[in-house]
């Protein structure tokens, strides 16, 4: 009986030994681990300041280029004015005045394009209005008798999605003044679920076989990038009457835009 009780007793005791034993590796095991958990979390504090300080740069030298373009632009408008003063001929200076007007009227365009950066919504029709005002400064010669018309519905848009139909509307003036000879026509349209946004002209139609997706040109290259990164669909056709060609831009309506968020233009 006694030599029962010895056995069980040491049976305890070694079973108390190895419960210790399980017990020191399970905490030391905890404690690597916390070790490494703390570890990786200081690793992505200072990957998350590093990423904010590259923003913060990144911004300041938007900025900057920002300012020395706008300055560069109006340096280079003064240079021509005075020039123009100094003319010898009034033919040259009615040139030089001319390409002072153009290079004024390209930083309009520009400021207008990125006016809306630190905006959260804007009235679009209205900035549309004048987006194409300054365009058909830029693109029209004087005295040509052509404009950029804007028609159809108004709607608040956030800047969001302002800002690449901006850049779409702009780059399909650009082509569009290219070809057409008339005034080129931008009508806004929308329904209880869509938005619409097309740019028409006179100008000599779209090929027999024209296909967006095999275009090789930059302009439509961007066009196709934009529109696909407001979810949005893109449709070419003749315009009115069979004449000249409608590009349209169909996109969501902004109630349906609601806590849904758009990729900025860089």
């Amino acid at each position: 009986m006694t030599i029962a009780i010895a056995a069980a007793k040491a049976m305890s005791r070694h079973s108390h030994r190895r419960v210790a034993s399980c017990e020191t590796r399970v905490w030391k095991g905890h404690a690597v681990m916390k070790a490494e958990l703390a570890a990786a979390l200081v690793r992505e504090q200072e990957l998350l300041r590093e990423k904010s300080e590259l923003l913060q740069r990144q911004e300041m030298l938007a900025q900057e280029f920002e300012h020395r373009l706008v300055n560069g632009l109006q340096e280079i408008v003064s240079l021509l004015s005075l020039q123009s003063r100094a003319a010898p001929t009034i033919e040259a200076a009615a040139q030089l005045t001319i390409a002072a007007e153009r290079v004024a009227a390209f930083g309009r365009v520009h400021r207008r394009l990125h006016l809306l950066d630190h905006q959260k919504s804007v009235e679009f029709k209205q900035y549309l209005r004048h987006l194409c005002d300054d365009l058909a400064d830029l693109l029209f010669p004087q005295g040509a008798g052509r404009a950029v018309v804007v028609t159809g519905t108004t709607v608040k848009l956030p800047s969001e999605l302002a800002i690449p139909l901006g850049f779409i509307v702009s780059e399909l003036i650009t082509n569009s003044s290219k070809h057409a000879r008339g005034d080129i026509t931008v009508r806004m349209a929308r329904s209880a679920t869509a938005q619409t946004v097309s740019v028409s002209d006179d100008g000599p139609g779209l090929p027999a076989k024209f296909s967006p997706a095999s275009s090789t040109g930059l302009g439509m290259k961007i066009i196709q990038s934009l529109v696909k990164q407001i979810d949005g669909t893109l449709q070419f056709e003749s315009g009115e009457h069979g004449c000249g060609t409608r590009v349209t831009v169909a996109f969501e309506s902004p109630l349906c835009l609601e806590g849904r968020k758009v990729e900025p233009v860089l």
